[in-house]
């Protein structure tokens, strides 16, 4: 028998095995019952001064024992029918391990390099500010949702498809706690190995994975896709290929503007990157509790309206790290990432401003926020010295209008110039984070401090393009082409994106399967 329990506790009693059983015999009234239980949720309530534990349960009873984690079980796909995929990022992998439980057989193209190589550039752009083109924060294996903190979490409702990616990340090695969490977490320092697993359960059951294999063009015939060109000359037949080629992908926008194939400015957010002490962080979110082993680094969620515009924060990295994302030269980019056990001395997250079509009414190209977004990245680069620097300035020096006489030591490894902001992004985006960052203040007593530092810009919180689709989910004007996740403007994170793979590889079952 299966029964089901919630309660709260303190964050110690929630860590006390003891405690918990006691509890739910008490409070289901087990007497002396042989039982067995399980987390089924947790989150923490700090919103009051006594923080609490929301606790939910399965509780088993009658001898029944602890249902284990769902296996992923692929099949052999060695001679099964071939799917291209663009892209191994969340939606290309989880694409093509649905594609193992399906029967057809998947084969990633990838732009940039396997995990250990890509960690090269990566040392390369943090210490010497050298940006490779195809090997960065996001392009490579796992694309940029392996450098990018590991968060799970989703505002999708279709609670099924996100639990089977839970799930499958847990088969490829991730730590159960990310079925129970309420803000499940990977970590940046575990998701490398975990790609590596699912790529080579991919091989094992006859799938392929090509690494500096960038797509440079596609073949079709008669509106039907056909093939896709590697490399500038290699030309491969395929009759079925799913684009999941991520955010930053620019030239496969610019290719489908040269080929007249739909597509559609999209609106996204543009700002800052935001990095205060986390033993602030946590003093403001737990009353004062600090260095407490019971409870993780504390994060927050903030959003405002400012002129009728959302402006709100994004990717919140208690304990993180500010990394440098550019994805080619003459630009600078940055984003947050986290560890696995969120330890680092710093807080960070984007402070972004919402912007749409609407605001550049002297662009009408699809390519409209892209090139505004470009622009911005570009007028940084330069405003920073042109390298990897950021241009960076003190809380309350950027809300003053001012230049910072000096800047506090950073996670961000390239190094800081000191520029007033005010100056250099667009007033578009400058005037609104202002006002927008008064109000957080007000809203986070202690949050407006001049030992937080702004770092600009952060740019590619998700794609400023959109590839459109039909209801099948294909392009609606190239056949057997599916455009995924949040490189076509379909998703907006790790979970988000592995759902779209999937549902396009399922579309693509379906569509074999009524032939």
């Amino acid at each position: 028998m299966l029964l089901k329990i919630q309660f709260q506790t303190t964050p110690e009693q929630a860590k006390d095995q003891v405690f918990l059983e006691n509890k739910i015999r008490k409070e289901l009234k087990l007497g002396d019952a042989n039982f067995s239980f399980k987390w089924n949720r947790r989150s923490i309530d700090a919103r009051k001064k006594e923080i609490k534990i929301n606790c939910s349960f399965e509780v088993f009873l009658d001898g029944e024992s602890i249902p284990d984690v769902p296996s992923f079980l692929p099949k052999n796909v060695h001679s099964e029918k071939a799917v291209a995929i663009v892209g191994s990022g969340p939606a290309g992998l989880f694409a093509a391990l649905r594609a193992l439980e399906l029967g057809l057989k998947p084969i990633i193209f990838e732009r940039g390099k396997d995990v250990r190589s890509r960690r090269r550039d990566l040392a390369k752009l943090n210490k010497e500010s050298i940006v490779n083109p195809e090997s960065n924060y996001c392009f490579g294996e796992g694309g940029a949702g392996t450098y990018s903190d590991g968060k799970l979490y989703t505002r999708s409702k279709k609670r099924g498809d996100i639990q089977r990616a839970l799930e499958w990340f847990v088969h490829f090695g991730a730590t159960e706690d990310i079925l129970v969490d309420a803000h499940p977490h990977i970590g940046t320092n575990k998701l490398p190995q975990i790609i590596v697993a699912m790529r080579e359960e991919i091989l094992r059951c006859g799938g392929e994975v090509h690494f500096n294999a960038k797509v440079t063009d596609f073949v079709s015939v008669d509106g039907k896709i056909s093939g896709i060109e590697i490399n500038g000359s290699n030309v491969l037949s395929f009759e079925y290929v799913i684009l999941a080629t991520g955010h930053s992908a620019r030239d496969i926008f610019e290719l489908f503007v040269k080929k007249n194939w739909a597509l559609e400015a999209k609106p996204f957010a543009l700002g800052v990157r935001i990095e205060h002490a986390q033993s602030l962080i946590d003093k403001i979110q737990y009353s004062g509790r600090l260095n407490d082993e019971f409870l993780p680094p504390a994060s927050y969620s903030l959003v405002t309206q400012v002129n009728g515009r959302g402006v709100y924060s994004f990717c919140m990295c208690p304990g993180g790290i500010i990394a440098p994302c550019a994805t080619s030269d003459g630009e600078v980019v940055t984003n947050g990432w986290s560890p696995s056990k969120r330890n680092n001395p710093y807080a960070n997250s984007g402070i972004v401003v919402s912007v749409g079509p609407e605001d550049f009414p002297h662009d009408t190209s699809p390519l409209a926020c892209l090139n505004f977004q470009r622009e911005v990245e570009q007028k940084c680069w330069e405003a920073a010295g042109k390298n990897q620097q950021v241009p960076a300035q003190r809380l309350v020096d950027f809300i003053e209008g001012r230049k910072s006489k000096d800047l506090p030591e950073t996670s961000y490894q390239p190094g800081l110039t000191s520029t007033d902001l005010n100056a250099v992004l667009p007033p578009l985006i400058a005037e609104n984070l202002r006002l927008a960052l008064m109000d957080f203040g007000k809203k986070l007593y202690g949050f407006m401090t001049n030992d937080a530092v702004l770092h600009a810009p952060e740019s590619r919180t998700s794609s400023p393009v959109q590839i459109p689709r039909n209801e099948d989910l294909q392009h609606p004007d190239v056949k057997n082409l599916y455009p995924c996740a949040e490189g076509a403007g379909y998703a907006g994170g790790i979970i988000s994106a592995a759902i779209d793979g999937m549902k396009c590889m399922d579309e693509i079952y379906n569509t074999l399967s009524a032939t």
